[in-house]
């Protein structure tokens, strides 16, 4: 692992930083939220996604670091060049799943906006639901094969977005429908009913509070329209895919809030304890309502997440907080930017 030392050394060096990123995922909001705060702004990017931010004036980056593929950001050479500019990195979920979680811990030398041990607890499904159990939230039950005795949705480790999830009922139908290379990584949870909520967080070791942003829901691919043409759920399974494709705006109701709002807090707090100095930033509890009115969690995204893309001029709960426009990507920027005036950078980089 590297050393927030490590880090802190090539941050002295700083003159004036920059906000860097992939250009994918919720990069557009991060250099629009980047350039509202005064910060320049870097896009590592691919020829073929110059387009996209080409198209946007105000979220185009001001410097694009162009690459064949993203695993060049790995290159000592191009790191170098990283921090010759003074970039400050942004992870989301796409950076994540391009470079890799180990190789973010252990090679990638370039300040990074949060706790990069964050990584471990997210992306390694069993520490992510000690991580869950340790905040006392409720989460779904967890089943090995030979215990299935109803229906379950089985995941696999990382950020990929649903892919390759499924639903299964017995140790004989996952047996059919996961490949023997995946079998072992698995992991296989009850398929609770209700609705899908995620809501936003925003954890400020400089302000020494947990911010509610926000919240969606998400369409996945075909699976949301298939469920309303009545067919049986073994047609929805061969026909039915879980990638997520876009995501909605949603308001709670708001006796639903102080729930809520208790299940940010108390993750913040059990990752202070399990992993200091904890989750630094922006993240997402992935939930779901059940018909009593009680939130399960299923899954942490302990980043970003493409679901603040519909608030990038703020959502309907980051107005209460801020009183001006204030997205998830803005709301990094003005975290720097307070460090950086308390002399506390070493804070929220890593």
């Amino acid at each position: 692992m590297i050393s927030r030392e490590e880090i802190k050394g090539f941050l002295t060096d700083y003159k004036k930083i920059a906000i860097a990123t992939i250009c994918s995922h919720s990069a557009l909001q991060i250099f629009f939220g980047a350039r509202q705060e005064g910060f320049k702004t870097l896009g590592i990017c691919k020829p073929d996604a110059r387009k996209v931010y080409d198209s946007f004036q105000l979220a185009k980056p001001d410097e694009y670091l162009m690459v064949e593929d993203y695993s060049q950001v790995l290159d000592e050479k191009f790191q170098e060049k990283l921090r010759e500019k003074n970039a400050i990195i942004v992870p989301h979920g796409s950076f994540v799943e391009y470079v890799g979680p180990k190789n973010i811990e252990e090679k990638f030398l370039v300040p990074m906006f949060g706790n990069r041990r964050v990584l471990e607890w997210e992306g390694d499904r069993h520490k992510e639901k000690r991580w869950l159990q340790h905040a006392n939230l409720e989460i779904p039950r967890e089943f090995a094969p030979d215990e299935m005795d109803r229906l379950c949705i089985v995941k696999f480790h990382g950020a990929k977005g649903g892919k390759n999830f499924f639903l299964a009922s017995s140790k004989e139908e996952f047996e059919k429908k996961t490949r023997d290379g995946d079998k072992n990584s698995a992991f296989i949870q009850e398929y609770v009913v209700g609705l899908r909520y995620y809501p936003h967080y925003f954890y400020s070791p400089v302000l020494n509070r947990v911010e509610f942003l926000g919240i969606d829901r998400r369409d996945e691919s075909n699976i949301d329209s298939l469920n309303r043409l009545g067919l049986t759920r073994e047609e929805i399974e061969r026909l039915g895919s879980y990638v997520v494709t876009g995501n909605i705006p949603l308001v709670v109701r708001e006796s639903l809030l102080p729930q809520l709002i208790e299940m940010g807090q108390k993750t913040v707090k059990s990752s202070l304890e399990l992993f200091p100095p904890g989750m630094i930033g922006p993240f997402c509890l992935e939930t779901i309502c059940r018909d009593d009115l009680k939130f399960v969690t299923f899954e942490i995204s302990a980043r970003i997440v493409a679901g603040t893309n519909l608030y990038p001029m703020g959502s309907p709960y980051s107005c209460y907080l801020f009183g001006e426009p204030m997205s998830a990507g803005r709301r990094v920027s003005r975290e720097i930017q307070l460090a950086k005036e308390k002399n506390e950078l070493e804070k929220v980089i890593y």
